[in-house]
């Protein structure tokens, strides 16, 4: 394609970006611009697969925790309603109630597994946050079973929010090849590593099997030919 076609279609101010790294070579950076939605590509089902997984052992933990598997319903009026959200605005409550009016609108029954499969994964990560974590008593520290004994909540909230936030760029179109200006997919292979590392501390068997799906390292070496 033109690159005053691709241009037009993309929008200049998002290919300029990729012009500016490549020393305004219009080649270079349609080049570049393919690498990065490839290298964005190859990340899917590793975060789609963690984010599964994640959300899964979260559930069995505070399940546990309430004895209910059927907590995610039910705690809305119990620890999500508690006084000390006020200054989240009450966020678990209200995704709750949002997935249920979804699943009502789409002429579903709101069953817990529905309402789970609705959340997102700021939902999740969530619960590692100070305020919702000391009202489950901590218990999700407990996903991570083979984490280093100095790993405490702060960490793991820290690296979950870095794999959140990635993701979310990943899902919204956002380059991930650059550093300010510069082409460098540092970030991009740190939260690779991060994942593993996560994945890791919860079952060593989980590494091995998202590995089948892994092309993210030979993706991003891609940029040694641009």
């Amino acid at each position: 394609m033109e690159y005053q076609n691709l241009e037009y279609y993309l929008s200049q101010p998002r290919l300029d970006r990729f012009l500016i790294a490549t020393g305004n070579s219009k080649s270079k950076a349609q080049k570049l611009y393919r690498i990065n939605l490839r290298v964005a590509q190859s990340f899917y089902p590793v975060l789609n697969l963690f984010e599964i997984f994640f959300r899964n052992i979260v559930n069995y933990q505070v399940s546990s925790h309430f004895a209910n598997p059927n907590w995610i319903i039910a705690e809305k009026n119990g620890f999500m309603n508690h006084p000390s959200l006020t200054g989240s605005r009450f966020f678990l409550k209200n995704s709750v109630n949002k997935a249920e009016r979804t699943i009502r609108r789409k002429g579903g029954i709101v069953t817990s597994g529905k309402v789970i499969a609705e959340q997102s994964f700021g939902f999740w990560t969530s619960l590692f946050d100070t305020h919702h974590y000391r009202l489950i008593g901590g218990v999700v520290i407990h996903c991570f079973p083979n984490k280093p004994t100095h790993v405490n909540r702060n960490i793991l909230n820290q690296k979950l929010n870095n794999v959140r936030e990635f993701r979310n760029r990943v899902y919204h179109n956002e380059p991930i090849c650059f550093n300010r200006n510069a082409i460098d997919f540092t970030e991009a292979i740190n939260i690779k590593n991060e994942i593993y590392e996560l994945l890791e501390w919860i079952d060593a068997d989980l590494t091995d099997y998202v590995d089948y799906f892994n092309g993210i390292d030979t993706r991003i070496n891609m940029i040694n030919n641009l």
